[in-house]
């Protein structure tokens, strides 16, 4: 049994919903592809001789965890990486196959809540967005892409309907100075998309594009996804928490994809049978009850999606939808 710890405990969203589908047995071995503050790992971790291999890119994330290493005695390791990786981190720590994956996509509140890491435009920072220690920024991005590509980057990535106004602004705005800052990029996109009252703050969805663009968020949850069904035993449990349609409609789509009988017809007789890899278990996303929305507005847009994996191969890898990839922006071509 996991001791107490002397701080209070970060409540993840959908945090008892989520170890409701997970179902940790006795002596099972987890994933927590997006260990953030650890709620997930420190709920599986109440089950006796549970062993979780925590993954997470951003380097602090992985520092606030060693607190709960050290109260765990040995049956937690973290391990900072992308979880698209986890295929070849648990090949790595010798736990392949493993009886359940759980992923929280997107931003963590920790972040959002740190100024300097640059996600949020209610505060005033660097306009930054990484979630690991490398690679281009938001920043970086805005200074670079073209007008065409930033239309496109805000339009795909925010569902951005003025995307082609803000990115105009943008690039007339950098002509004149770098945008540098979370504030800057904010007021400029307020003045180009006009919110009523009640609505989301204008930058909102811009702010997004950028942040899942910056990270190759969309990337790294195909890639996970798959790399979840490469990993899991049969009988083993995926569950999915994201938090916005983008995020939700790949989770859907791959666990739908991989719960059919794919294969041949009369046209095309000589297609092999595909067996379903996954049995899907949420035929609707399971979202948060009033009272966790009402604790936490960020609830209210969670969705929770559950499969099990069946004993049929893994199926292959597909291909990457053809959306703008930051090497191809970062290069101007």
């Amino acid at each position: 049994m996991i001791r107490p710890p002397d701080r209070p405990r970060h409540i993840p969203v959908l945090g008892e919903e989520v170890l409701a589908w997970l179902t940790p047995r006795e002596g099972g071995i987890y994933v927590d592809a997006t260990f953030g503050a650890g709620g997930y790992s420190r709920a599986i971790l109440e089950t006796p001789q549970t062993r979780v291999i925590g993954i997470d890119r951003d380097r602090s994330a992985i520092a606030g965890g060693f607190e709960l290493v050290d109260r765990s005695n040995g049956r937690l390791t973290l391990v900072e990486d992308r979880f698209s990786n986890l295929a070849e981190i648990c090949a790595a720590q010798g736990v392949s196959p493993v009886d359940g994956v759980v992923m929280d996509i997107g931003v963590s509140s920790m972040q959002l809540d740190e100024a300097s890491r640059g996600f949020s435009f209610r505060s005033q920072g660097p306009l930054d967005m990484r979630m690991g220690p490398d690679g281009p920024s938001a920043a970086d991005v805005i200074a670079k892409a073209s007008e065409a590509d930033l239309a496109n980057i805000i339009y795909i990535f925010g569902e951005e309907r003025h995307s082609r106004g803000v990115a105009r602004a943008i690039v007339a705005a950098r002509k004149e100075a770098p945008i540098a800052t979370t504030r800057q990029l904010a007021e400029l996109v307020a003045k180009v998309v006009r919110a009523k009252p009640g609505e989301i703050h204008p930058a909102t969805r811009t702010f997004q594009a950028l942040r899942i663009f910056v990270n190759q968020e969309l990337d790294e949850l195909q890639l996970g996804l798959s790399a979840a069904e490469q990993v899991l035993k049969p009988g083993g449990r995926l569950v999915v928490v994201s938090f916005h349609s983008l995020e939700d409609r790949i989770v859907k789509n791959f666990m739908n994809e991989r719960a059919k009988a794919g294969g041949g017809s009369r046209h095309q007789p000589e297609i092999a049978q595909v067996t379903p890899s996954f049995v899907t278990l949420t035929k609707r996303p399971v979202v948060a009850g009033d009272e966790e929305v009402s604790a936490n507005p960020r609830a209210r847009s969670a969705k929770l999606r559950a499969a099990d994996r069946t004993d049929a191969p893994a199926h292959p890898i597909a291909a990457l939808p053809g959306w703008p990839t930051l090497d191809t922006v970062m290069r101007g071509g």
